[in-house]
């Protein structure tokens, strides 16, 4: 029996661009191709031919790129009420991308046809065939996208089948429902999608929207009656609450519902990488509990959950994480037990037994320091340093022999200075440092680092990627215990750290320590491997 493929088209170029802050340029637009393309992508959707210049500047750049597997489509709309499809410019402008693929949306639903539209459905089942065939006749394999298919269907299902016709009997190579709405329920999609792939002897498609949080579950129920032609975006970026995630739709495709849709499987594995990358170029912080890709996906924090997973990992795993390019994480809260511990402990390379004293002594240490304030869910690089000191096998690479901040302001008409001094010694070496910087931990920070990096070249690597404050007893006022938590990274690896005190200079201090340490604690691992 052989496996049926589904051809994936991704559309994050073009409908992900239209959601709310995010914005490609033409450059950005070509590497997340490119990427798509190593993926295995069916089809990349490069944006709307007749819309705007950089649009058609992505198509003219992406010529010279060479592809090995995706199809690049450009996107339009049918030909305009009245308007011969030798004199529409949208076509026009379709025929200038000069791509393979051109893609183009009708109306199949009569409220848009006579209230959006203004015409007559006569002259929209025309616009549909006419431009189909129009593209046909310049070579292009052309998908009809029939937006606003399902609630057309249900307004008037001989209409909506009538719309598809006219595309299917002018040369289109696909039909694809759009749920353009976002609010269908997957029964609805599944009975509607059956219909017409049962009427039809031409590929269909399924292009889903997640206003009812619904947008995979509809793409897979499309597919489950028949659709062999997916539509969505990398992460579910889009429009309003977005479009189908293809982040989650392909390993569910695969994995799942065994069917194929990446020209090779091993491809998977660099699901989450790709994920990361376009929430980069997108300017977006990753959501970190998406399904399958997001950090938390599968992240373990009660103890008993943690030792099911330590016995046997499908227990609370619904797939292994390696699959899709991520990887389990054991969270550690006060609701952690001693597997966690000893997880976290397995992690660092220490050799350490579950019912030893030691797994202990570190639970213990911890709800310690819970009490006080520390939360190490998202500081996991504190944690570790943690056990390495109850377990005394943490060697300090310097000490602190004081540091200093000064906030100055002179002109009204400007923000304040910050100024850090710091002096640490290292080995029998005493660095004395300034550092300057928009706030006092900025300068805290550059001061730090300008003192480490003569012994510790790698810490230039470190990069601070987000800083969070806490105030944990408000009812303090001015002298409220403060929690920071900072984010670093060193372009392979983040990590974050945590510092707790009244005084918000010194929690800062605190976790900016633990971050440095991380990283010359991760160099140190490194070269003994």
């Amino acid at each position: 029996m052989s496996v049926r493929n589904i051809a994936v088209y991704d559309t994050t170029l073009r409908d992900g661009a239209q959601a709310e802050g995010v914005s490609f340029s033409a450059v950005a637009k070509v590497q997340v191709a490119k990427r798509l393309d190593e993926f295995g992508i069916t089809y990349i959707e490069g944006g709307f031919a007749a819309s705007n210049p950089k649009d058609m500047e992505f198509f003219r750049l992406i010529k010279t790129v060479p592809l090995k597997h995706s199809k690049i489509a450009a996107f339009g709309s049918t030909r305009r009420a009245n308007t011969a499809p030798e004199e529409d410019k949208g076509l026009a402008a379709l025929l200038e991308a000069d791509t393979p693929v051109c893609t183009i949306f009708g109306k199949s639903w009569l409220l848009h046809v006579t209230e959006v539209l203004h015409t007559t459905p006569e002259e929209n089942l025309a616009m549909i065939a006419d431009s189909v065939r129009f593209l046909k006749e310049h070579g292009k394999e052309v998908i009809y996208d029939a937006e606003h298919f399902y609630d057309g269907y249900k307004d008037d299902p001989e209409y909506a089948m009538a719309a598809l016709k006219a595309a299917a009997d002018a040369g289109a190579d696909c039909l694809v429902l759009c749920e353009t709405n976002g609010g269908a329920l997957p029964e609805e999609v599944a009975q509607i999608t059956k219909a017409v792939v049962d009427a039809f002897g031409i590929p269909v498609g399924v292009h889903t929207h997640n206003d009812g949080e619904l947008g995979v579950a509809n793409a897979l129920a499309g597919v489950n009656v028949g659709a062999v032609h997916v539509q969505g975006t990398i992460n579910g970026i889009g429009e309003r609450v977005g479009n189908c995630n293809l982040s989650s739709v392909i390993p569910n495709l695969m994995l799942k519902m065994n069917l194929e849709c990446l020209p090779n499987a091993k491809n998977l594995k660099q699901l989450r990488a790709l994920s990361q990358f376009v929430y980069e170029q997108a300017n977006m912080r990753p959501l970190t509990k998406q399904p399958f890709v997001g950090e938390s996906a599968f992240a373990h924090k009660a103890g008993m959950h943690v030792d099911g997973v330590r016995k046997v990992s499908q227990s609370f795993e619904h797939i292994n994480p390696e699959l899709v390019g991520n990887q389990r994480r054991i969270l550690i809260s006060e609701l952690s037990g001693a597997s966690n511990v000893f997880l976290k402990a397995i992690e660092m390379g220490l050799e350490v037994d579950r019912k030893s004293p030691e797994v202990k002594k570190v639970l213990k240490q911890l709800e310690q320091m819970e009490k006080e304030g520390y939360e190490y869910e998202s500081a996991d690089a504190s944690f570790q340093m943690l056990i390495k000191k109850v377990l005394k096998k943490h060697k300090p690479f310097f000490d602190l022999e004081g540091f200093r901040v000064i906030n100055e302001r002179h002109d009204p008409e400007e923000g304040c200075l910050s100024e850090a001094t710091v002096k640490l010694r290292v080995g029998d070496d005493v660095e004395f440092t300034v550092g300057e910087g928009d706030g006092p931990v900025d300068a805290l920070n550059q001061a730090l680092r300008k003192a480490l990096v003569r012994f510790y070249p790698v810490i230039a690597d470190v990069v601070l990627k987000d800083y969070s404050v806490r105030i944990l007893d408000p009812e303090e006022a001015t002298a409220a215990k403060t929690r920071v938590l900072i984010e670093s990274g060193d372009g392979s690896n983040t990590w974050g750290t945590v510092g707790v005190s009244e005084n918000i200079i010194e929690a800062s201090w605190e976790a900016l320590v633990d971050s440095v340490e991380y990283k010359l604690f991760l160099e140190e691992e490194k070269n003994k491997n």
